[in-house]
């Protein structure tokens, strides 16, 4: 039990230090980096975010990956604006591309790092919360899926719930994997048509409707169905009680 408690503190340093160590050394090679991020994300520059991305040439795709994945680790800051920059300097296709693969990297870090840190922690405050205890019954692949495939939602929310929760390292990365994809290519498409408004107004009216039309769809869908599931359980409780 002590040698497991030992283990567990070194991978937790380690971690810690690795983590640091990268931080660091993204510094160093661009020592106004951290501001210029902060700057662009609170302030919604989206000129001046895809200008950033540009001056940094053939390297551009490879600092968007790390601003990314950056926001995503720290998890308060909003994702959205790097996600429209990789549209318009990438093209949609390959924008998308990177911004799922870079937030998908990001959340996966995160929540290693929140479950490693505050997980018996968490495992406290679950034991001791009826809510959150109600709310781990839903902690599962599938859940993980839905909530990572609503478009603009909190990252750093849901990666917190999830540390929270039992799910299993396995299920949450699989779960932000297929469940990033669709709402990170709904950022990167209305971003991009929202900037290049006039190139592509008819497009993104079409996309708006399609995008309410199938959510909208699923959101009823899955209404229905917790419905059902409740009835089920009333008839198959007052069935239980007229046996007994």
């Amino acid at each position: 039990m002590k040698t497991n408690k030992i283990s567990e503190n070194h991978i937790k340093i380690g971690s810690l230090a690795a983590l640091a160590a990268i931080f660091i050394g993204i510094h160093i090679a661009i020592p106004d980096f951290y501001r210029t991020v902060w700057q662009l994300s609170t302030s919604g520059n989206m000129m001046g975010t895809i200008d950033y991305l540009k001056s940094f040439g053939i390297w551009a795709m490879a600092i968007s990956i790390i601003i990314d994945i950056v926001i995503n680790i720290v998890g308060f800051l909003p994702s959205i604006f790097i996600s429209t920059a990789n549209g318009v300097v990438f093209g949609v296709v390959i924008g998308t591309g990177v911004s799922w693969f870079a937030e998908t990297v990001g959340v996966i870090i995160s929540f290693f790092f929140m479950r490693t840190l505050f997980r018996h922690k968490a495992k406290a405050v679950i034991e001791k919360s009826r809510m959150l205890s109600k709310l781990d019954e839903y902690s599962t692949l599938k859940a993980m899926i839905i909530a990572r495939a609503v478009p603009y939602s909190p990252n750093g929310l849901v990666t917190a719930l999830g540390a929270l929760s039992h799910i299993s390292y396995r299920d949450y990365a699989i779960g932000c994997l297929i469940g990033k994809l669709p709402s990170v290519a709904i950022e990167v498409f209305v971003g991009h048509d929202v900037v290049m408004l006039e190139e592509h107004a008819t497009r993104l009216t079409i996309l708006i409707i399609l995008i309410t039309i199938v959510y909208g769809g699923l959101w009823y869908w899955h209404r229905r169905q917790k419905a059902k599931q409740v009835l089920y359980k009333i008839k198959h409780d007052l069935d239980k009680k007229k046996t007994l």
